[in-house]
């Protein structure tokens, strides 16, 4: 599990940079996987990075362990679908519940009526693969796109332990 002094917050544009660093040492093995160096995660630029942290229907989160970010997810908003993309955790944090706490994080930036999450992966990232069916997502269908092809899962939300019980503020 992760260390009890994980913090979980937004990323804000000040912390694109660490953010950008993160997600291409977490996506070093996922290029390896596939031979090919050139997935979105590892060619972002830090201004195309800097655009999405501004954008209105896109939520990043990370986890940081003091002052150094060790995992994020992002998460992009339409309608009643949220779409989790970039799943990153730092390479010496990996197996230690961290995706895990993540994937649940995201659940209170979720606007109310959101009533399903999707997910892509390579279809050969078993780890990421079984990560997910663990956490209630089911395999619906898969695309390819270039020389890789994705594997797109949805869990729909509603169901006991799908939302996390709501906090007075």
């Amino acid at each position: 599990m992760s260390n009890p002094t994980t913090t979980i917050a937004l990323v804000e544009d000040d912390h694109a940079g660490e953010l950008l660093t993160l997600r291409r040492a977490a996506f070093v093995t996922e290029a390896q996987l596939y031979d090919d160096p050139h997935i979105p995660p590892l060619t972002q630029t830090l201004a195309e990075l800097r655009e999405d942290l501004a954008r209105d229907d896109v939520v990043t989160i990370g986890a940081w362990e003091g002052h150094r970010m060790i995992g994020s997810v992002r998460v992009e908003i339409e309608d009643e679908k949220a779409t989790l993309g970039r799943l990153a955790v730092a390479p010496d944090k990996q197996a230690r519940g961290i995706g895990t706490e993540m994937l649940f994080a995201v659940l209170p930036y979720l606007p109310e009526q959101t009533k399903e999450i999707w997910v892509f992966t390579g279809k050969d990232s078993k780890q990421n693969l079984a990560l997910y069916t663990k956490h209630g997502y089911e395999e619906q269908y898969e695309k390819a796109a270039g020389d890789l092809t994705y594997t797109y899962l949805r869990r729909v939300l509603g169901a006991a332990g799908a939302r996390p019980v709501s906090q007075d503020q």
